[in-house]
């Protein structure tokens, strides 16, 4: 597929958006009195969700450009190569079909790849995951001793973790009565230890999360839960005349493809379930790595929640320039980054379910376009990626709001919120929801007109302090909303997020499915661990810094 890449900065479009940059006097007082219309022009469908562009400081010739730009850099083809299944990961020679897992029972024609019936092992996978799920919630399938499965416990870390924790979190309504879901990640021994501090260990089922069965935060933690499963159950006298083998078999599952390592760790391979190399870990929510989620929530949750994503996918590859969302989404934040000068990008959802979304996102994008080589192996010469990040508002209004509204740094921010509550509820006459929604609507239009300083003055202001209290306006903001928080609308927000990375990928002609960066730390930690147990021979090739910080930390362990 690097046959196909295109050098954007050697187009007619990014000359084009050069110019509009250079000329640009961003004025949304005066766009939004001057058209009455913008809002109508610079909104959009996508499945569920309204998404509202106009407060962003684009007009109807920069958007051109911008189209033009996805067409000489051949959006269109690579759109098309991914998913059909051609290896655009060029690094690692892989198809890259995320959107395959999402793709319902019997649609046609079948996906072949490489040879294989991708529908097929798709819905082996996820017939084997929803029965299974199906015996936890019934409670056919027990613990050792014959109790109800009440906790499962995801063992996971990066993609096998995050999308997890942040989908529970944001479907926590409709998981089943007496049975939740916990997640442990962190190597940290604080994080296993507080997460089964207060488990019954009879009711506790735990799932190992790593596809190679060989990460090694993840094995770490799966053997300390392994010791406490077993510690605990002795304790407790529910080992008593019943073997160590059957305990964990009857306690531990995995999603890995690895089986010989599944079966060396105690775990039945009958109970592993498995995903693809052209699955990355941060694509993956929707697979095997989703079997908490199916156990907890329900496998009629998951496919809805799977039906969500594809009804995103057939908008983004169906859909013409003109109205395609994540398209024009990716698009804007090319304008934002490359021409605005934009760093950083903040994800601010009004509802308070999804506040592990913001971090769900910052692996998505920034593990996938963080890089600084073409996918021809090429020094970029323009910036790629942002810095994601934000908390659920209000909260965030009492926090860094200040900086977007009134810094020096260009932030642009997108908005999430649902006109329905999971909670209806009322403080005396007022409906919260209402006063929450009424900050929502307040923030964007705040942030692109802002309040002058005659606005100011008219308060009656000391004048002294007038220029602290004047907003300029013009920060840029899209706002997205749909009726009510869904399994369907989240699966929605995941794709759009996935394709909008995707789209700036395929311009800055980089390969968004690799994550090489990640490595050199893990190697690194393995390297050095020796000298952290006190293998002075390993300290001493160390470099001076890292020789000092380990033998402060040797000095002081206990």
């Amino acid at each position: 597929m690097t046959k196909n890449i295109v050098d954007p900065t050697t187009t007619s479009a990014w000359a084009e958006l050069n110019e509009h940059s250079k000329n640009l006097k961003p004025d949304l007082r005066g766009w939004f009195a001057e058209d009455s219309k913008r809002a109508e022009r610079f909104t959009f469908e996508a499945a569920d969700l309204l998404v509202d562009l106009s407060k962003n400081l684009i007009n109807t010739e920069i958007l051109e450009s911008l189209k033009k730009l996805a067409a000489e850099v051949k959006l269109d083809e690579r759109r098309a190569a991914m998913f059909s299944g051609e290896h655009i990961n060029v690094t690692e020679d892989r198809a890259v079909l995320h959107t395959a897992l999402r793709r319902p029972s019997g649609i046609s024609p079948e996906l072949q790849v490489d040879g294989q019936n991708v529908d097929a092992d798709v819905q082996e996978v996820l017939g084997r995951m929803y029965d299974f799920a199906d015996r936890v919630r019934s409670g056919e399938w027990t613990g050792i001793t014959g109790k109800k499965i009440e906790t499962v416990v995801n063992i996971g870390i990066g993609g096998s973790d995050l999308g997890p924790v942040m989908v529970y979190e944001a479907l926590k309504p409709y998981a089943q009565d007496g049975l939740e879901a916990r997640f442990i990640s962190n190597i940290d021994p604080t994080d296993a230890a507080e997460t089964v501090a207060d488990l019954d260990p009879e009711t506790t089922l735990f799932i190992v999360a790593s596809k190679t069965f060989g990460t090694l935060e993840t094995l770490t933690n799966a053997r300390v839960c392994r010791q406490w499963l077993l510690d605990s159950l002795r304790e407790n006298g529910a080992l008593d005349g019943k073997e160590e083998n059957d305990a964990v078999a009857s306690h531990f599952i995995a999603v890995s493809t690895a089986l010989d390592k599944v079966k060396d760790f105690g775990i039945d391979p009958e109970n592993a379930f498995g995903f693809w190399n052209w699955v990355g870990g941060r694509y993956s929510v929707d697979s095997a790595i989703g079997t908490s989620l199916a156990i907890v929530l329900g496998p009629d949750v998951f496919e809805e929640f799977l039906a969500g994503f594809h009804a995103m996918d057939e908008h983004f590859r169906t859909a013409s320039l003109e109205e395609n969302v994540p398209a024009l989404m990716g698009l804007l934040n090319i304008w934002n980054v490359n021409f605005l000068g934009a760093e950083t990008h903040a994800v601010l959802p009004y509802d308070q379910y999804l506040h592990r979304f913001p971090a769900y996102l910052q692996q998505l994008t920034m593990e996938s376009n963080g890089k600084g080589v073409t996918a021809e192996g090429k020094p970029v010469i323009y910036n790629t990626g942002e810095v994601f990040w934000g908390e659920p508002g209000t909260n965030g209004q009492h926090a860094f709001y200040q900086l977007i509204h009134q810094g020096t740094r260009i932030i642009p921010a997108d908005f999430i919120a649902f006109a329905n509550p999971v909670h209806a509820t009322k403080d005396g006459d007022q409906d919260v929801h209402e006063l929450f929604l009424a900050n929502f609507f307040a923030q964007t239009k705040a942030l692109a007109f802002g309040k002058t300083a005659d606005e100011v003055r008219a308060e009656g202001t000391d004048e002294a302090i007038v220029p602290a209290r004047v907003f300029t306006g013009n920060r840029p903001t899209t706002s997205i909303m749909a009726s009510k928080l869904t399994p369907s609308v989240l699966g929605q927000l995941i794709a759009l997020y996935e394709h909008i990375t995707f789209v700036q990928g395929v311009v800055w002609g980089i390969d968004s499915f690799d994550q090489w960066g990640v490595e050199l730390g893990k190697q690194l930690a393995q390297q050095l661990a020796p000298a952290v147990a006190g293998d002075r021979e390993v300290l001493a090739e160390q470099d001076s810094s890292t020789q000092n910080l380990i033998g402060f930390y040797l000095t002081q362990r206990k």
